[in-house]
């Protein structure tokens, strides 16, 4: 099922592995997507508000983590859909899902990243 919209929709990817930076935003411009890279969830916060459709945010990096840079957001009152990628249990974070959050362990399959960003993506009623 092809995700809709694609071409209209920003995803912000942050990861410190530059391997995932670079292969998730090759995969999600090939579908149309505009896609902004960051090293750091510290970089995105720096570089102004972007209003991405989705944040893809890895869990652990130096300096602010995913979860710091969730807060934050919500603190700010943003509530951007989320998509969180991690190498360690992803069963630690599912006190944060909702309708607009999906957790993704590492490595993902290309489907996996897909089906998340279908179900954070999905239209609101």
């Amino acid at each position: 099922m092809p995700l809709s919209r694609s071409e209209r929709q920003l995803i912000c990817i942050l990861d410190d592995d530059t391997s995932v930076l670079w292969s998730t935003g090759n995969l999600l411009a090939s579908l149309g997507f505009k896609v902004q890279s960051f090293p750091s969830a510290e970089a995105f916060l720096e570089a102004g508000p972007p209003a991405p459709d989705c944040l893809i945010c890895d869990v652990q990096m130096p300096g602010l983590s995913g979860m710091d840079l969730f807060e934050i957001l919500c603190t700010r009152g943003f509530r951007i859909p989320m998509i969180f990628v991690t190498a360690f249990s992803p069963t630690r974070l599912r006190e944060v899902t909702g309708p607009d959050v999906a957790v993704l362990g590492k490595p993902f399959r290309s489907e996996d990243l897909l089906d998340a960003l279908r179900s954070v993506l999905k239209p609101k009623a």
